[in-house]
Formats: C-alpha cells, structure tokens, sequence
C-alpha cells in the first residue's frame, strides 16, 4: 500500500496523454450508465457507489436469471451487429487518420467473425456451473462445528483495459456470470465500438431484471484517477496495459489491485523446426 507522499510525488503515464477524446468533459466526467438510466450520475465516486448498492442485488440473484441476462445479451449483440460494425468501421477509420501502428489497428478490428466468437463464448459460459456458492473447502473444528470455505461474489470490480472492444464484451460477461458489478474503462482508440458496445449489453441486461448498474462504462482518462479513490464502493481493480500502467494503479489506489509487473512469456521450439 502506498504512502500518500508516494503518491503525490508520480505523475499519470505519458499514454494517458495521447488521442484525446473529443466528448471529454473534466467537470462532468461523462460517466455513462446506459440511455435508459434513471439517475442523474455524474461523478465516478457517485455512480461507483450505486454499483456498489446494486452489486447486494445481484450477488442474491439467482443462477437461471444471471443466465437469461446472458442470453440476452448475447441476442442483443446479434441484432445490433450492423450498427456495432458500423460503430468499429468509424473507430478504424479514425486510428487509421491518426497513423496508429498495425497492431493497434488489428486489435480494434471487431467485425462479423470477432462478433461471433463473443457470442460463442458468451453461450458456453452460461453453459458453466454457477460459481457463487461453491464450497470449496470443509473442516470439521470439533462435534457440531462445521467450517466451510464458500465462494462468493467479490462485489464492484473496476477494469481498465487496452483498446480491445471484445474484452469489454467477455468482462462485462465474466464479471454477470459470476455476480458482480463491473466499472469499465476501454482505451479511447475504441470509444465508438466500445459505447455502443457497452448501451447493447446494459439494455439486454437490464430489460430480463438485472439491477440498473450491473455495468458502468467510464469514458475519459480522468475517470482512472477519480476511480482510484473510490475505496469504499470499488472491491478490486484489475488494470491491463504496460507495465508501467500496472505499476501506476498498484501505486495510486488503497484499493486492492490485481494486477502484473512484468509478463512471463515463452517461446517453444520444436528440435524439427527450420532454425532459419
């Protein structure tokens, strides 16, 4: 956990600073809770801690209704795709403009084999067992006394991630299956694909009876560090990006943070491969 004279001494990764969103507004934070929502939310602290309320709602929802709102959801993105593509076409066209390197460009790609493949995965996790409730562990302490280790929801998880629109889909869809509350921040590259990506799955959510802020969609960079602070209604943050952007989240958050220093990657070569 940092000292507060840690934190005051760093300053916001110089990613954070490019491709400015042209919605960005410092005073309002352009929270967004989905078109149909009833309240006026306009600070991250605020719209945090009515996920947090919500997130009671949802960890006592049954598994059958957690995956009706799956199944829906994954109708939803089906018959929006048109729109959803026509969404990816003007961020693609927009990274393309700004001379973004091929990877990005790659990544942002959501098309009709990408939108498939969410859809996939959606329908085999509602095929999953419900992971709320399991006992994992039992111990008999003395005649009588039981002890069990049972899983449960974590509650309001924060995730910042790349500029990848199908990870807010297969977040967003994790973080239901398994009973909390997601506070969501995609990289700017994708804001179109991921907004309308994001008013998609909260519309079919929401219209089967799942609680009003079962997803929150962050817009700006401003929003990361007003998220930071949200010690009382934020469970667990789960930054993806850099290393540095993992360690600026470790570092700036009393929130417990699930994060990586350093990837561990291998390559594997088979003595029959072409050394050339």
């Amino acid at each position: 956990m940092a000292s507060s004279d840690r934190k005051a001494g760093l300053k916001a990764p110089d990613v954070w600073k490019t491709h400015t969103l042209p919605w960005y507004d410092v005073e309002k934070r352009n929270v967004r809770i989905g078109k149909e929502g009833k309240m006026d939310l306009n600070t991250v602290s605020a719209v945090a801690a009515a996920a947090k309320k919500d997130s009671f709602q949802l960890a006592a929802l049954a598994a059958e209704t957690r995956n009706a709102a799956l199944g829906a959801i994954a109708e939803g993105l089906l018959a929006g795709a048109t729109a959803i593509q026509t969404a990816n076409e003007t961020d693609l066209a927009a990274a393309r403009a700004a001379g973004l390197p091929d990877p990005i460009i790659k990544r942002l790609k959501f098309d009709e084999k990408k939108l498939e493949e969410v859809v996939r995965g959606i329908r085999d996790l509602i095929a999953l067992p419900d992971p709320i409730g399991r006992i994992l562990t039992r111990r008999q302490l003395d005649e009588g006394l039981l002890l069990e280790q049972v899983s449960c929801p974590i509650g309001v998880v924060g995730v910042v991630f790349e500029s990848r629109p199908d990870a807010l889909v297969q977040i967003a869809s994790l973080c239901l299956k398994s009973g909390n509350c997601a506070v969501l921040k995609g990289g700017s590259e994708a804001a179109a694909t991921n907004r309308i990506l994001f008013d998609t799955i909260h519309r079919a959510g929401t219209s089967t009876g799942i609680p009003e802020h079962f997803i929150v969609h962050l817009e700006s960079r401003a929003d990361i560090s007003a998220l930071l602070k949200c010690h009382d209604s934020v469970d667990l943050i789960i930054p993806r990006g850099s290393n540095e952007f993992v360690r600026y989240i470790m570092d700036n958050s009393d929130i417990p943070v699930m994060g990586h220093a350093d990837g561990v990657c291998h390559v594997y070569l088979d003595r029959a491969a072409d050394p050339v």
